[in-house]
């Protein structure tokens, strides 16, 4: 009787147990976030990742009621920061700012990651569109036109040498999809990130980069650099002037589209209802007026998103770029 009546009282101490676990979980959502929430970024300060990021910061944590902090775990195209992000605990407070490229191109890209871009991530938010555009410098490519640069590169086949932000980035695969399509043959040069890159194209020491909007028109209004075509299938309107890739009217380039995003994830297993927190908060920053205009000044698009909806975008965007990565016959080890 006593061994029969302990088991019962174990049972009933496990049921109890599992009905209460739901409520502490929910109360737990209910309360979050008690302490700041952070942002692992994948990029240097001053890439154009930072730039968005820096300006997401401090409106988003006084929407959450905690600091939002920045770390910055870059390297490898952003893997460092992604595999660091999939393995921490999933309690909503470090998530990634992940791209287009960490989440798509380097699955394709790169032969063995220590995580899945889909399983092991929650798609939070996404936060904005970015248009990359074709930009040289005028000193050693005198050229004015996608055209005639399509025209001098190809009569020099691997002469020029292009920049990027690093293997298989966006700015990377971007420029590597208008090579093929367009037939080029130029020698590509990573660099660690943004700045890095720019710097080398306003040397001199590369002819061009296939870069943001957004950092590189500081530039161009200095006369520095000419801004050729954007990749996006429609004009930016910080650039209205600057034609698609697709209206120079080539062959191979008709819809071509190789346009960005940038937005957050969280490790696999986070709680459903934090995560919806966190997209309500974002979305309630990214239409406050004086941020939307900041962003869409440097050539940015506003996302909005459900988690649901952009979990659909991250699936299609990793078909996608795992088709331009096989076209363009690019792979890192």
């Amino acid at each position: 009787m006593k061994k029969s009546s302990f088991l019962s009282r174990a049972l009933l101490a496990g049921l109890a147990a599992l009905a209460v676990a739901p409520v502490a979980q929910a109360q737990a959502a209910a309360d979050w976030p008690q302490h700041p929430v952070t942002i692992v970024m994948t990029f240097p300060p001053g890439s154009g990742v930072d730039v968005v990021g820096r300006l997401l910061q401090e409106p988003l944590g006084k929407v959450l009621g905690q600091p939002v902090i920045i770390d910055y775990k870059v390297g490898a195209a952003g893997n460092i920061a992604s595999e660091y992000v999939a393995h921490a605990k999933p309690d909503g407070y470090t998530v990634l700012f992940g791209t287009a490229a960490t989440h798509g191109v380097n699955a394709a890209l790169y032969k063995k990651l220590p995580f899945d871009v889909e399983a092991d991530f929650v798609p939070v938010s996404p936060i904005n569109d970015v248009s990359n555009v074709l930009t040289v410098n005028p000193a050693v490519l005198d050229v004015k036109t996608l055209k005639e640069f399509a025209e001098l590169v190809r009569a020099n086949p691997g002469k020029y040498y292009f920049a990027s932000t690093g293997n298989g980035t966006g700015t990377h695969m971007a420029f590597a999809e208008m090579n093929a399509k367009l037939g080029l043959n130029m020698v590509h040069v990573p660099y660690k990130g943004g700045p890095e890159a720019i710097q080398s194209v306003l040397k001199g020491e590369t002819c061009c980069i296939m870069n943001q909007v957004q950092t590189v028109l500081p530039h161009a209004k200095a006369g520095k650099v000419r801004l050729l075509a954007v990749t996006t299938g429609k004009r930016v309107p910080a650039v209205a002037d600057v034609p698609t890739i697709a209206e120079s009217g080539l062959p191979g380039t008709k819809d071509f589209d190789s346009s960005t995003w940038f937005a957050l994830f969280a490790p696999k297993g986070t709680d459903p209802a934090v995560v919806a927190k966190l997209n309500a908060a974002v979305r309630q920053v990214l239409q406050e007026a004086e941020l939307k205009s900041r962003l869409e000044g440097m050539g940015n698009t506003i996302r909005l998103e459900t988690p649901e909806q952009f979990k659909a975008t991250v699936h299609q965007n990793r078909l996608k770029w795992a088709e331009v990565v096989k076209a363009a016959n690019v792979s890192i080890d």
